[in-house]
């Protein structure tokens, strides 16, 4: 198995290092040709608006729509509000989830925390999500479902098929479970 973690801007490392000690072949992708040989990609927190920008200026907006259409995406955070079809303004979306996302919903830096999830989809204890200046999946239409919400019921995780969307940073704890999901998603490909 190959994945491909996008690696514009934002957290790209962390989640190939992650991979990695699960005994994945992990690369990092800044062009379009390096998307055709990956069973699965990986769109890393980061900033939207520039993850965004940089697709479109490396001419890799219509690529990742491909790849997606048919292969395993997972965005977390800035990746989630990339793969969104409306993050409630104007910037370069792939549009590919039916989901709306409220970008920077929890605030600014110093309000970032960090949350135990309960993730039905995931065996074990609850989840510990990190969330910086993370956004809120407001809505899920279509053949979007729920993933994961806080105590409160604020949504922070979704999935539409082969597609899945974190509001929060997995790749910056030491629980590979999400992961680990992603890449049993891969597998029922």
């Amino acid at each position: 198995m190959k994945i491909g973690v996008l690696a514009l801007q934002g957290a790209f490392a962390e989640h190939i290092a992650m991979l990695r000690r699960l005994g994945v072949q992990a690369v990092e992708v800044r062009k379009a040709e390096q998307l055709a040989d990956l069973d699965g990609l990986i769109i890393p927190g980061g900033e939207s608006t520039t993850i965004g920008k940089l697709a479109v200026d490396f001419n890799l907006m219509e690529p990742l729509i491909d790849f997606g259409e048919t292969r395993p995406v997972w965005g977390t955070c800035a990746g989630a509000i990339f793969l969104s079809n409306d993050a409630r303004r104007e910037q370069p979306l792939l549009g590919l989830m039916d989901i709306t996302v409220e970008r920077n919903a929890f605030g600014r830096q110093v309000e970032s925390f960090e949350a135990d999830l309960d993730v039905p989809a995931l065996e074990g204890p609850p989840f510990h999500a990190v969330f910086i200046r993370a956004p809120l999946i407001e809505k899920v239409s279509g053949d979007a479902q729920v993933v994961s919400q806080l105590a409160d019921g604020r949504i922070v995780a979704a999935q539409q098929g082969h597609l899945l969307a974190t509001s929060f940073h997995p790749e910056l704890t030491n629980d590979s479970r999400f992961h680990e999901y992603f890449l049993k998603l891969i597998e029922q490909r």
